[in-house]
């Protein structure tokens, strides 16, 4: 990975671990604080990277509808589904349900 993938990277992560328990965020929010608004697959190419950290929640990144897409990413395909209810954000059929109630709008980095 170059340097400026590194620091990009970083970058996200750093908003990542920003992200309250029971909340969650979509990578275009990510992209956006990040001033790159466009490059909300970048973001996810972060997170699929993400789980060499121990500190990064990545099961809080989820899509902009809730849905959450990057579950294959994790140890077993319910794990990010499990972790989420387990601070109380509710899941149905791989969606946030109600959304909206538990989105995390970034401020800044």
């Amino acid at each position: 990975m170059s340097n400026k993938n590194e620091d990009f990277f970083q970058k996200v992560y750093a908003v990542v671990r920003k992200i309250p328990k029971g909340k969650v965020t979509s990578y275009g929010e990510i992209a956006k604080v990040l001033g790159t608004p466009k490059s909300s697959r970048v973001v996810g190419y972060a997170m699929n990277h993400s789980h060499q950290y121990e500190d990064i929640p990545a099961h809080r990144v989820v899509n902009r509808k809730g849905v959450l897409t990057g579950k294959h990413h994790f140890s077993t395909s319910d794990a990010m589904q499990k972790l989420l209810e387990e601070e109380g954000v509710p899941v149905k059929d791989d969606q946030v349900v109600d959304f909206e109630k538990y989105f995390w709008k970034p401020h800044s980095i």
